[in-house]
C-alpha cells in the first residue's frame, strides 16, 4: 500500500499547508484532523486554546497514529498562532461563513506560497479577532437545511482541496 513509516513521513516533502485548530473541544475531532493531515502530508498542526494536545487516548482513537507523524505546536490562542504564521510569510485563511468570503471552489493558490487554514470551535466557530487577522476567509458551499458541517469533516474537505491543487497530478 506504499505506506510511509513515521520517519519517512517526517523526511518527506509536505503539502505547503498548516492547519490551525481554534478552541476545538472534541478530542475525536482533533484526532480526525490529525488523521486527515497525515493522509495529505500537511506540514503541521497548530493546537490553540482549549484544543487538547497529544499524547491523549481519545485523540489517538481517531488519529490512529497520525498524531505521531504530523508535527504540531501548541499556542495559548489562535491569535498568537496566526501572528507567528504571518511572521513566517504564510497566507492565512479562516474557514468561516462571512461577508466577502471566497467559495472553496474559487480558491486560487500560487506555487511557492505557504498557506494556513484556521478551523474554529464546534459551536462558536473561528474567533472574530482571528477572522480579522486572516488574509481571507474560505467557505464550503452548502445546499441543505443546515449551514454548517462538523469541523473534522470541514477540515477534510478543505485539506483535500489544497492537496488536489498542490500534490495531485
Amino acid at each position: 500500500m506504499n505506506r510511509l513509516t513515521v520517519e519517512e513521513f517526517k523526511a518527506s516533502e509536505k503539502l505547503p499547508l498548516t492547519v490551525v485548530l481554534d478552541d476545538v473541544r472534541s478530542l475525536y475531532n482533533v484526532g480526525s484532523v490529525f488523521r486527515t493531515c497525515d493522509a495529505f502530508r500537511v506540514e503541521r498542526v497548530c493546537l490553540c486554546g482549549i484544543t487538547a494536545c497529544p499524547p491523549n487516548a481519545e485523540i489517538h482513537k481517531t488519529a490512529l497514529g497520525g498524531e505521531d507523524a504530523v508535527d504540531w505546536q501548541f499556542f495559548p490562542t489562535a491569535d498568537e498562532a496566526v501572528a507567528a504564521l504571518k511572521k513566517e510569510g504564510v497566507f492565512v485563511y479562516s474557514i468561516e461563513q462571512v461577508e466577502g468570503s471566497t467559495k472553496l471552489q474559487r480558491l486560487t493558490t500560487e506555487a511557492g506560497r505557504r498557506y494556513a487554514v484556521v478551523f474554529g470551535n464546534e459551536v462558536k466557530g473561528v474567533h472574530q479577532s482571528v477572522v480579522d487577522a486572516s488574509d481571507g476567509c474560505l467557505e464550503i458551499p452548502q445546499f441543505g437545511t443546515k449551514h454548517s458541517l462538523n469541523v473534522a469533516n470541514t477540515a477534510s474537505i478543505v485539506i483535500w482541496e489544497f492537496a488536489r491543487r498542490f500534490m495531485v497530478k
